[in-house]
């Protein structure tokens, strides 16, 4: 009995964490390899759009801008089971594909802002579908819960006040973008390292 209690016991330990079992799964971490590399490509053209809104708009400073945001109808796309202790993959790709999917409507704000550089914008949103669309064939492949969405936009694309308040709107929802991006690399990583 003393056995089988202490050959249990790093098994019961482990319980509580997620995927482990797909630690060692080739096509898994094929996955998230190819993904991180996907999501640093877009984390690039988002730098990139920030630094046209910089140079072409001068709006280059988030903390000078923050009291304009106050009037400003910009969420962030909430990316919490990402980053809790508890982290379980099924929850933050869901919230992964949700918040591309808020941001993939919100880039039309920055199509209107920079006309010039709509093919930048397309690409962007392109590269934004398919990412959604990868990590929900991955989570097909899990066997883990998907929520597959319409294709057209549920989610309003903003509506502002002034030509001012397009522009800073436009800068707080690549600053947005950005953070998440951000968090959903950190997460990706976070799997390919289990």
């Amino acid at each position: 009995l003393l056995l089988a209690v202490l050959l249990w016991a790093p098994w019961w330990a482990l319980h509580g964490a997620p995927l482990t079992e797909l630690s060692g799964d080739q096509d898994f971490q094929l996955f998230l390899q190819r993904n991180l590399e996907f999501t640093r490509k877009i984390r690039g053209d988002v730098a990139a759009l920030q630094r046209l809104v910089c140079d072409t708009l001068q709006l280059c400073k988030e903390d000078e801008l923050l009291l304009v945001r106050q009037d400003l109808d910009i969420a962030q796309a909430p990316l919490e089971q990402c980053h809790r202790r508890a982290f379980q993959a099924e929850t933050c790709f869901s919230q992964i594909r949700a918040g591309l999917r808020v941001y993939h409507g919100s880039l039309a704000t920055i199509r209107a802002l920079l006309p010039g550089h709509a093919g930048l914008v397309d690409t962007l949103q392109l590269d934004m579908a398919n990412l959604s669309s990868n990590i929900q064939q991955q989570m097909e492949d899990l066997g883990l819960a998907t929520v597959t969405y319409p294709t057209e936009n549920q989610d309003p694309v903003p509506t502002f006040s002034s030509q001012f308040h397009h522009q800073v709107g436009g800068f707080f929802i690549l600053a947005n973008f950005q953070r998440f991006l951000e968090t959903a690399y950190r997460a990706l990583r976070h799997l390919a390292s289990l």
